[in-house]
């Protein structure tokens, strides 16, 4: 899983990514700035102070907040990002991953998209969860770190499964690799605390997960038909 890993990160800035480097950040980008303007406009009209100075100020504190919160919607935003790319960079890393293996075939694109949205409103709700547990101590970074685990590894690994199998069958496997998927998760979840780095969580998720779901798949692989 390290060395999964770690190809994963060298893959990154080859030129197939580079192709839809720029894409995923702007995308990236713009998607967390809508995030960002809607919350502090719904913050500043509900919370609505008598001195314009103080609402200035709100709408800073806000700000300052927001970026600090950027590591809990990373998450859905990654889903959601992953559902316009993550075909065509997946069957770049199946192609060059180690040991060779069958390419998948990418689903329509639609069913793509929806399950990554799927997963995005998914991460939305368990971040909120997780954000609500700032306030107690001891408990919070550790309910973040392992929420995104389990929701990275088991989104991944759906949309990479899934151009091999039928989605009842990679609910199958997903559920009898739970705990290997729960660390690869840990993998991502890391990767996402790296300030900056982690707009491009949808790129080294997608080399990374591609990678344990071959190595998981493969058995499926060899099973006589």
């Amino acid at each position: 899983m390290i060395d999964a890993a770690f190809a994963a990160l060298g893959q990154m800035f080859t030129q197939p990514f580079r192709r839809v480097l720029y894409k995923t950040l702007g995308l990236t980008a713009a998607l967390l700035a809508v995030f960002f303007v809607v919350l502090d406009k719904f913050l500043v009209h509900f919370i609505s102070l008598p001195y314009s100075w103080a609402n200035t100020f709100l709408s800073i504190l806000t700000g300052l907040g927001l970026v600090v919160a950027l590591a809990f919607v990373v998450a859905p935003t990654s889903f959601v990002v992953a559902g316009f790319f993550f075909d065509d960079l997946a069957e770049v890393v199946e192609r060059e991953a180690q040991p060779p293996g069958p390419v998948g075939r990418a689903p329509p694109i639609m069913d793509t998209i929806w399950l990554a949205v799927k997963f995005a409103f998914v991460a939305v709700l368990v971040n909120i969860i997780a954000l609500l547990l700032l306030l107690v101590p001891g408990l919070n970074a550790v309910a973040f770190f392992a929420a995104n685990a389990y929701l990275f590894g088991r989104g991944y690994f759906e949309l990479a499964a899934f151009r091999y199998l039928p989605l009842a069958n990679v609910k199958r496997l997903r559920q009898r690799y739970a705990l290997k998927l729960f660390v690869a998760g840990l993998f991502i979840s890391a990767f996402v605390l790296v300030p900056v780095l982690n707009l491009l969580t949808p790129l080294f998720a997608t080399a990374f997960m591609v990678r344990i779901a071959k190595d998981i798949l493969r058995p499926e692989f060899a099973a006589p038909t």
